[in-house]
C-alpha cells in the first residue's frame, strides 16, 4: 500500500511542469484523447504466451548446463568431494 502511495507521488513530481511562477500537473489519459474520443485497442502481441515458456525453458537448460559444468569443475579439482567416511555408522 505504501508503495502505491510513494509511486503515485513520484509520478505526480514527475508530470508537474512550472511555467510563469506557476506549477501545472499533466497526467496521461489512459483510455481518451484530450478531445474525449476513445483511444484505439493497444496492439496484441502474437504468440505471447508462447514466448514466455520458450524463454523459461531456455533459462532452465542454461542454468542446468552452467551448473553440471560448475559441479564437474569441482569434483574434478576436488573442492567439494562428497566424503564416504560417514558411511560408518553401523
Amino acid at each position: 500500500m505504501s508503495l502505491q502511495r510513494t509511486s503515485f507521488i513520484f509520478r505526480i513530481i514527475n508530470n508537474s511542469k512550472r511555467s510563469n511562477g506557476e506549477t501545472k500537473l499533466h497526467l496521461r489519459q489512459r483510455t481518451t484523447t484530450p478531445s474525449g474520443a476513445i483511444l484505439p485497442e493497444p496492439k496484441r502481441t502474437r504468440f505471447g504466451f508462447v514466448g514466455v515458456i520458450c524463454s523459461i525453458v531456455i533459462g532452465l537448460l542454461i542454468g542446468i548446463t552452467s551448473s553440471k559444468l560448475m559441479v564437474n569443475f569441482l569434483e574434478e579439482k576436488e573442492l567439494f568431494v562428497p566424503s564416504d567416511d560417514d558411511d560408518d555408522d553401523d
